[in-house]
């Protein structure tokens, strides 16, 4: 598979390593200094998007205009993505999209969501969320700690909205989850999601040792979107591959 890279930051580097590793080809790498608008784009089989929330739709926009499947692996543009389906749907194309491909993180969040059920009734419990990442992440809190967030408020009968601050727990009113996002050199990205009595603490911890894992899963999804069009997540070629 012919595949171009949007982004090619330490991100980049590690998906053209397991790309090529699994026998594919990497015919163009666009960033800061040669943009993706002067990247042959019909050139490739799919495109993979690692870049910053305020040039991800643009790039979506440029490769369903050229017909080309797009796996996008950069976080904090989901406000626009009726845009975006609106763009998918008027192109006939197909978009995967994910707020972390770690196999791993995916498995973390099945097991967020049976501890939020399971906490949902108990009171005594207060929840929260801690996240770690590297100092080069631009939003905050990263889109794995909002997926972990809404999930809770998706099935946790105690919680109505999340509130984050960056380094230190936020004050938070009954209703509201609270999120820390702390940003220090080197570090891929832990998060722990806690409740908390005045008796014990139950915590469940996803610690990221290196980009390796990541990397895997955005090439598996462009592996598995090549044929195929409408908008993913990664849970549909989860449970897709699951189900063969």
């Amino acid at each position: 598979m012919k595949i171009g890279l949007a982004g090619y930051g330490k991100m980049g580097r590690a998906i053209e390593e397991i790309a090529i590793e699994r026998g594919h080809e990497i015919l163009f790498k666009s960033n800061s200094v040669f943009p993706l608008n002067d990247r042959d784009i019909d050139s490739v089989d799919v495109v993979i998007e690692f870049t910053k929330p305020d040039l991800a739709v643009k790039h979506i926009e440029m490769v369903l205009n050229s017909k080309k499947p797009i796996v996008v692996g950069t976080t904090g543009w989901n406000e626009e993505i009726n845009k975006v389906e609106s763009l998918v749907s008027k192109n006939q194309g197909s978009l995967l999209y994910a707020s972390n491909f770690s196999i791993g993180v995916n498995l973390f969040f099945e097991l967020n969501e049976k501890l939020a059920k399971l906490m949902s009734n108990r009171s005594q419990y207060k929840a929260s969320i801690d996240e770690v990442h590297h100092t080069q992440k631009i939003d905050s809190p990263s889109g794995t700690a909002i997926t972990l967030a809404n999930q809770i408020l998706e099935n946790n009968e105690s919680y109505f909205s999340w509130v984050c601050e960056e380094g230190t727990a936020p004050h938070t009113t009954e209703g509201q989850l609270g999120l820390v996002a702390h940003r220090i050199p080197d570090v891929p990205g832990t998060h722990t999601v806690s409740y908390s009595s005045e008796i014990d603490t139950i915590s469940i911890t996803h610690q990221a040792h290196n980009r390796k894992g990541f990397a895997l899963g955005a090439v598996l999804a462009a592996e598995w979107i090549f044929d195929k069009r409408g908008v993913y997540t990664i849970k549909d070629m989860l449970q897709d591959i699951q189900a063969v």
